[in-house]
């Protein structure tokens, strides 16, 4: 008869795993992809670096899972917002402040998360995400012209831009040290979305 574990041994080894997603994350957001090494994260966790292997196959499925968990609570809160209260134009530029602040209060894990070096599944999982972001604008800025509040365009070529721009305006200072411009910079970069979107420049 096959071994069936038991549900404390399910219940036990599911913890284990959450611990060492969160490690992983951790270490990630402290050194970035190419540094969080199983070694690395293993001693984050205070287990053997061949423990790691007995919930995730390889590093890159580990790598991977953190990538998911991370950019999936990022995508459900910018989901939120701009599905929350308001019209499109304010949810918009809601959604936007919303992801910037986020991004430059955790910046290290940002940065992960936009730019830095990965392996190959976790390009590919940022690529999956950068549509799932970009479905999002998308639908908001449909809303908007449906509301005549932004003019006729391709909501589609609006949301990749605004996806890449966003990204491209974060790098930088998510790689510097912190400094005061936060208003600043969440301020142009706010503004410069709704002019993409053409918002009135009351709205922007």
């Amino acid at each position: 008869m096959a071994y069936r574990k038991t549900p404390a041994e399910i219940r036990r080894l599911e913890a284990a795993r959450e611990r060492l997603v969160a490690c992983a994350t951790a270490v990630v957001a402290d050194v970035g992809w190419s540094q969080a090494s199983v070694t690395a994260v293993a001693d984050s966790a205070g287990i053997a670096a061949g423990s790691v292997y007995q919930h995730f196959p390889s590093k890159a499925a580990l790598a991977v899972e953190v990538f998911r968990r991370a950019a999936g609570r990022e995508v459900d809160v910018l989901g939120d917002v701009l599905s929350g209260p308001g019209d499109p134009v304010e949810r918009l530029a809601r959604g936007i402040e919303v992801f910037a602040r986020r991004a430059l209060e955790n910046r290290g894990l940002a940065y992960a998360l936009l730019a830095a070096p990965a392996e190959p599944a976790v390009g590919a999982e940022r690529l999956d995400f950068r549509r799932r972001y970009r479905a999002l604008f998308a639908e908001v800025v449909r809303e908007g012209m449906a509301a005549g509040l932004l003019p006729a365009q391709d909501g589609e070529i609006t949301a990749a831009a605004l996806t890449g721009a966003i990204g491209e305006v974060l790098v930088d200072p998510l790689g510097a040290p912190e400094e005061d411009a936060t208003g600043a910079l969440l301020a142009e970069l706010t503004a410069m979305a709704l002019r993409c979107a053409g918002a009135p420049a009351a709205s922007a």
